[in-house]
């Protein structure tokens, strides 16, 4: 699917909010080595990921077929099995491990990536305080 449209670009990118809603951050696609990516700006630290995080991860979680903690950790933190962030970089998703693409700035895929896919009506994301968890639609 192309997403472009419904994502916005680097003149016009998207607003939105963790999960907890206590922050923004923007997100646009954009194309690096001839490869569309996501830009997720969060002040001044810019995060890249692999576009195909989208269709890959709500093809798992419509496979998993119930609701998943997100789990957002930075890329040097241990992550928990069984909660996005974990698959997000794990050697058994169809990337083959990161979908984050900028050497210690890859994790914070369960922070950036639900809130997309809910803005895209891919997915169902809780809005607590912590320990949010998400689900496909």
């Amino acid at each position: 699917m192309d997403y472009k449209e419904k994502i916005g670009t680097k003149d016009q990118p998207l607003s939105l909010q963790t999960p907890p809603l206590s922050s923004t951050y923007t997100m646009h696609v954009d194309e690096k080595d001839g490869k569309e990516i996501l830009v997720c700006t969060v002040g001044k630290t810019i995060l890249h990921y692999d576009i195909r995080c989208l269709n890959d991860l709500h093809e798992m979680l419509k496979a998993q077929g119930d609701w998943m903690l997100l789990g957002s950790k930075d890329e040097k933190v241990a992550t928990k099995e069984g909660t996005v962030e974990h698959w997000g970089r794990s050697a058994d998703n169809p990337v083959g491990g990161w979908y984050g693409l900028k050497k210690n700035f890859r994790g914070r895929f369960g922070m950036y990536i639900p809130p997309l896919m809910e803005h895209l009506g891919l997915a169902e994301v809780e809005h607590n305080k912590r320990n949010n968890r998400m689900r496909a639609l």
